[in-house]
């Protein structure tokens, strides 16, 4: 069954979509107070600022007094407090746009939505700045240190169709990765599989027993001066695939901040991002039957082996 599309009562802000909760049936006096029980991170003091700047409102879009009595099911549109960001000192461009997609280059360090601590760093509300675009929606992600290509929708009507070809797998991604290369070591295999599971931190991945339910293909580039260039190929898309499974065959991606070792949060060095690219996307227009293929401008370059020492 498909889900009603609500109309949003309130306009996007700086490139930032109001935030929604509906509310369920309870003992609320107001709406106030239960705004203030729903996010404990937020002040009482905070949730009647907002609300006294008119930032609070209905599905209606009828403002929210202070005073209010809690209605249910009725759902609430409010935005966002935003802190003072750290910008990324990296560019997005644009390579592709029409009334469907936008292919987007992505730099590393970005991350394709907003979390946590990016919300006007992420990729989706600088893109919505940039281009106008408020109904914007990635059609997929890739990890907030990968870099390379992007594809967003920019019609409700079409996104659909576009979002079908990644779980029927009718696109084809291609990945670069700069990986240590050991002495002795000839080759890799042509593919990997193995079973991903949650690792015990959440933000990392693990191989466990199993039936696989990850495959990636993999193709040696070039191998020189301990370091290798090679061309992976997800055939799945799970979370960190790519990573984990250069991992598993002991080629950690260089710069890995997850793997082998996690590193602590909030210690992006942005002279040394993670060298692993989307390079390339190809498909066959659900619209109009064209093939359609994209490239990222991007490289990654092998590490020069150091100069000897003079004599």
């Amino acid at each position: 069954m498909t889900r009603p599309r609500f109309p949003v009562p309130m306009p996007t802000r700086d490139g930032v979509s109001p935030s929604c909760v509906s509310l369920p049936h309870g003992p609320w006096p107001t709406i106030a107070d239960f705004l203030v029980e729903r996010f404990p991170a937020i002040s009482r003091e905070a949730w009647l600022s907002r609300i006294e700047a008119n930032d609070v409102c209905d599905e209606h879009g009828v403002p929210i007094t202070a005073t209010r009595r809690y209605e249910s099911p009725l759902r609430v549109y409010y935005y966002r407090a935003l802190d003072a960001e750290t910008p990324i000192p990296f560019e997005e461009l644009v390579l592709h746009q029409d009334d469907d997609l936008v292919v987007v280059d992505k730099p590393p360090f970005v991350p394709v939505t907003p979390t946590g601590k990016y919300v006007q760093q992420s990729l989706l509300v600088r893109l919505k700045r940039k281009l106008g675009l408020d109904d914007l929606v990635p059609l997929h992600r890739i990890d907030r240190n990968t870099s390379g290509l992007v594809l967003f929708s920019v019609r409700p009507e079409t996104r659909g169709l576009y979002q079908a070809m990644f779980p029927e797998r009718r696109i084809d991604k291609h990945y670069e990765a700069v990986v240590p290369w050991h002495e002795g070591v000839s080759s890799v295999p042509a593919v990997y599989r193995s079973r991903l599971v949650d690792d015990d931190h959440f933000m990392r991945m693990r191989e466990a027993p199993g039936e696989p339910n990850s495959e990636t293909r993999i193709v040696l580039r070039e191998a020189r001066d301990g370091h290798a260039l090679l061309e992976l190929s997800p055939v799945t898309g799970r979370k960190h695939q790519l990573r984990v499974h250069c991992q598993a065959l002991g080629l950690p991606i260089v710069n890995d901040p997850f793997y082998p070792t996690l590193q602590p949060a909030g210690n992006d060095d942005f002279d040394r991002p993670l060298q692993l690219l989307a390079r390339s996307l190809s498909f066959v227009d659900p619209l109009n039957g064209a093939l359609r293929t994209f490239e990222s401008p991007r490289r990654l370059a092998l590490p020069s082996a150091p100069a000897a020492a003079a004599a």
